[in-house]
């Protein structure tokens, strides 16, 4: 028969109490966890619905700017709005995941306004953009569809939102350029009136009859559809070397034939120059949509347009009174 096992009287066994606390802790640390990843996945959905949300109202206001504009659309302020209310948007979403993360907004607004001076320096770049953009959307120094050329860059304008203006060259390639830089810097707008002026500068050698290649010259261009018979073709002689004479034609075409006209003058000023008696081919036709030979006038570049007076029979202060029939 064995003996029964001594215990030892320093063996310390845990308990009961302490590993009910160990359990406790364990699972107040797994509803944590459960809380937290809960959290997370519907902060996740939140930051998803807000991307969503935020193109889905940017594209409803645009279309709603678009159809109160139909009659006159413009591009400009549809796609400035739709950038305000995207980023709007997005700001008020980051502001629900912070809270559902159990970040308050008080403490938000709090730490916002204890770090306004740091945040102010640090994005004053970018405050500076929206202003500019602000400025730009008011004032229309250019419009979406025009050519300008700004910050050594020149091309189309596709769109104008807080920060960038966007513009696409020539050669098809998208420029990005921070409003501030276009609104503080010299801006040529090639679309703004309807006509341009081509001065062409050639030179004719003496040994050539130079009153016979100004005549042919000044012939062309009255006969070329695509040239504004108000103001007339100008032309003159702007220097005379023991060479050659240089001369100028001055044409006013539409802003759509400025590169073929002015083209075409050169080219014709250059072969006749090498004998006035040569044959050429009649100018083309014009590319404008409204070729008549009135000037333009300004477009209206600003966001608050009044509306023109209408037309109406009834005498006022400012028309004279229609005078009596005779009986």
């Amino acid at each position: 028969m064995s003996k029964p096992t001594i215990v030892p009287e320093d063996l310390s066994l845990p308990s009961i109490a302490n590993i009910k606390a160990d359990e406790t802790m364990f699972g107040h640390f797994i509803d944590w966890l459960g809380k937290i990843a809960v959290n997370l996945v519907v902060a996740a959905i939140i930051l998803v619905v807000t991307f969503w949300a935020a193109g889905w109202l940017a594209g409803v206001a645009k279309r709603a700017l678009g159809r109160v504009h139909r009659t006159n659309p413009d591009p400009t302020l549809e796609s400035f709005v739709s950038s305000l209310v995207r980023y709007a948007m997005v700001a008020i979403g980051l502001v629900a995941v912070l809270q559902q993360l159990g970040v308050q907004a008080t403490s938000i607004i709090a730490v916002l306004g204890a770090a306004s001076l740091a945040i102010g320096l640090a994005l004053q770049g970018a405050l500076s953009n929206v202003a500019a953009g602000v400025m730009i959307l008011l004032f229309r120094p250019y419009r979406v569809g025009d050519v300008i050329e700004t910050a050594t860059r020149q091309g189309t304008v596709k769109s104008l939102d807080l920060l960038f203006t966007e513009i696409s060259t020539p050669d098809n390639v998208k420029v990005m350029i921070p409003n501030s830089k276009v609104f503080g810097d010299v801006i040529l707008n090639y679309s703004t009136h309807r006509t341009r002026r081509a001065d062409v500068l050639f030179k004719v050698p003496l040994k050539t009859d130079l009153v016979l290649v100004l005549q042919k010259m000044r012939e062309r261009a009255e006969n070329d559809p695509r040239v504004r018979k108000e103001p007339a073709p100008m032309i003159e002689v702007t220097d005379l070397s023991e060479v050659f004479a240089q001369a100028a034609i001055r044409v006013w075409t539409a802003k759509e034939d400025f590169g073929p006209v002015k083209t075409d003058l050169m080219l014709a000023a250059h072969l006749w120059a090498e004998d006035p008696t040569r044959e050429l081919p009649p100018p083309r036709k014009s590319n404008a949509p409204d070729p008549s030979p009135s000037m333009p006038g300004d477009k209206d570049h600003h966001l608050f347009r009044l509306k023109a007076p209408r037309k109406g029979r009834k005498s006022g202060p400012s028309s004279p009174q229609s005078p009596p029939k005779a009986g």
